[in-house]
């Protein structure tokens, strides 16, 4: 008799899995979209930003610096000039947004 019992609950337990599983499906399912998504739209866009930095942009660096894009290098460097004669090499994606475009010029 008191083994049945035992039995009986064990089997009850088996189909709680099944269920305790769908809101632990649910609570990723909704980080991925308020968290996840979101940051990566971020950095896809930060990063079309730092390719498209070329000389005569005003940049402000994640530092706080703000000056002037003088070079664009080829391995991942830019040139900044802070102030008169005073020229920074900064890794491209240390800039943190750009404050004013340039024209490109014209062919």
């Amino acid at each position: 008799m008191f083994v049945s019992a035992a039995y009986a609950q064990t089997a009850g337990g088996a189909a709680g899995i099944g269920t305790s599983l769908v809101p632990l499906l649910l609570i990723f399912a909704i980080m991925y979209f308020l968290l996840i998504r979101p940051q990566q739209k971020k950095v896809k866009e930060h990063k079309v930003m730092v390719e498209a930095l070329r000389k005569g942009d005003r940049v402000v660096t994640q530092g706080g610096l703000i000056g002037k894009v003088t070079k664009v290098k080829e391995d991942n460097e830019v040139e900044v000039e802070i102030a008169t004669g005073v020229k920074v090499r900064v890794v491209q994606n240390t800039i943190g947004h750009v404050l004013s475009k340039t024209e490109p010029a014209k062919k």
